[in-house]
């Protein structure tokens, strides 16, 4: 009984994959008795070897399962047909991590197994990748066993690549974050920093995603810092930054030529944006806008030209509002537009001078005059009071005299056309007849009117009034300039 168990020990013992060593470590010294298949002649090719594990799949995967390699089976298999067998040989000394050998029938896997031989085995070495790492295999030729000879890992070292675009913007303008060119990482998580290093976001890609679109709210230079995941899940010391400028806004000034605007009424106002400014470039545009008190708007004005400046004419009194607006290179325009509220006021009263030929009855003797005074306006830009006296020189000799005459009027405006009447004085334009009191009669048109001064040319009637002036002796007609400022 005790022989019997003494032998089984042995066999055990000898058991090991071309020779019957040992299944734990195990130095093995010769080759060929317990083959994990049966192989024919001497020096098998590797083509016989991809057939004879195919015929054998069922039993190497028992074997890949006791050594505990069950999830390299199926690598194993697909890869083996198109594996590139090469002819080694495998050193006294060297050691595999695992070998499958069969004894009495049955498969079995020896561990920490070192080659004793006398010399060098030759083997056919090859490999099968799986999970990032390399699993190299060696075969003893002509035995049919499978060793595992060592592990390589694969896993690349990721290199990281950042763009960030564009590389300057304004506030709230899209940036793109592209991480497509990293390699070699399973996820990637974005980190933003303002300048002062507090980091304000962070994003996670990975490689099916590698592109982030944020916004940024405040102006200032900000820092991009990726971590990359390598393709085992762990943080890599790969690193790469990229950086983007938010620019500052700039800043508006509006001035005005008159504050407060009176008697401005069609004379010329300068609004001034010239002293506006840009903390970080050059202002390039400034859009002026006109409303009135109800909001409307009444004019608007771009200037890209230094100084940035808008003149403005008023035709009508009023209250009025004028902003303006700048922006810089960028196209960022100031947060908020500067704001001027003013009064427009018109002047009412104006001095003027008329002048012209005139005719009297008489032959219809002809005679210039000249008069001078004053021009108020009732309703500005319709109804004017016009109170006016001077000379009517005679061109002459006798009977006829140098007379005065006088005119005191209400004027009304259509446009640049208007109508006047009121009362006239008339002297005695001959020594035998009557000075009194005319109706007067105007129609004229307007030839300019700028700012405070206008030019009209009218023609005037006048008719006397009452008493013993007869209207064949005593009526005008006269055609005058005047000038009003």
């Amino acid at each position: 009984m005790r022989n019997k168990k003494v032998l089984i020990l042995t066999a055990l013992f000898l058991a090991l994959c071309c020779v019957g060593s040992a299944i734990a470590a195990t130095k093995l010294r010769t080759i060929g008795r317990y083959t994990f298949v049966r192989v024919r002649g001497s020096v098998p090719t590797p083509e016989v070897m991809k057939t004879l594990f195919d015929r054998y799949s069922g039993d190497i995967k028992v074997g890949f399962d006791q050594a505990g390699s069950g999830d390299l089976y199926l690598p194993f298999m697909d890869q083996l047909k198109a594996a590139k067998f090469e002819e080694r040989q495998w050193a006294v000394g060297d050691k595999v991590i695992w070998m499958l050998f069969r004894s009495q029938g049955r498969v079995k896997v020896a561990r920490d197994v070192e080659w004793a031989g006398v010399k060098p085995l030759d083997v056919f070495a090859f490999k099968v990748v799986k999970d990032f790492k390399e699993y190299e295999f060696l075969m003893p030729r002509p035995c049919g066993n499978i060793a595992l000879y060592k592990v390589n890992d694969l896993i690349p070292v990721p290199v990281c690549n950042i763009t960030v675009s564009p590389d300057k913007c304004n506030i709230s303008d899209p940036i793109t974050v592209d991480l497509s060119g990293t390699q070699y990482a399973k996820s990637m998580e974005v980190e933003v920093f303002d300048a002062t290093g507090a980091k304000i976001a962070s994003k996670t890609l990975t490689p099916d995603s590698p592109k982030w679109q944020t916004t940024l709210t405040k102006p200032g230079e900000y820092t991009f810092k990726p971590k990359i995941f390598d393709l085992k899940g762990l943080l890599s010391t790969a690193t790469c930054s990229a950086k983007t400028y938010i620019n500052f806004p700039p800043v508006c000034k509006l001035w005005s030529s008159c504050m407060p605007c009176e008697d401005y009424v069609g004379r010329p106002v300068i609004f001034d944006a010239s002293g506006s400014t840009d903390p970080d470039g050059d202002i390039v545009k400034a859009t002026f806008e006109i409303t009135d008190a109800t909001g409307r708007i009444l004019d608007t004005f771009v200037d890209t030209e230094k100084p940035f400046t808008f003149e403005k004419i008023f035709r009508k009194a009023g209250k009025y509002a004028a902003t303006v607006v700048v922006a810089d290179a960028l196209g960022a325009v100031s947060t908020e537009p500067c704001r001027l509220d003013f009064e427009i006021t018109q002047r009412r009263f104006f001095l003027l001078f008329e002048a012209g030929p005139l005719l009297a009855k008489g032959t219809y003797t002809t005679f210039a005059f000249a008069r001078g005074g004053f021009l108020y306006n009732i309703v500005p830009g319709t109804l004017d009071f016009i109170l006016a006296a001077g000379v009517a020189p005679r061109l002459k000799g006798d009977p006829w005299k140098t007379f005065f005459l006088a005119n005191a009027l209400l004027n009304v405006h259509a446009g640049p056309a208007f109508v006047a009447g009121g009362l006239g004085y008339s002297g005695k334009e001959q020594i035998l007849r009557k000075s009194g009191l005319d109706a007067v009669g105007q129609v004229g048109v307007d030839l300019f009117r700028t700012g405070q001064q206008a030019g009209s040319l009218f023609f005037e009637f006048r008719s006397p009034l009452g008493g013993d002036r007869s209207f064949d002796d005593h009526h005008k007609f006269a055609l005058g300039f005047r000038y009003i400022f």
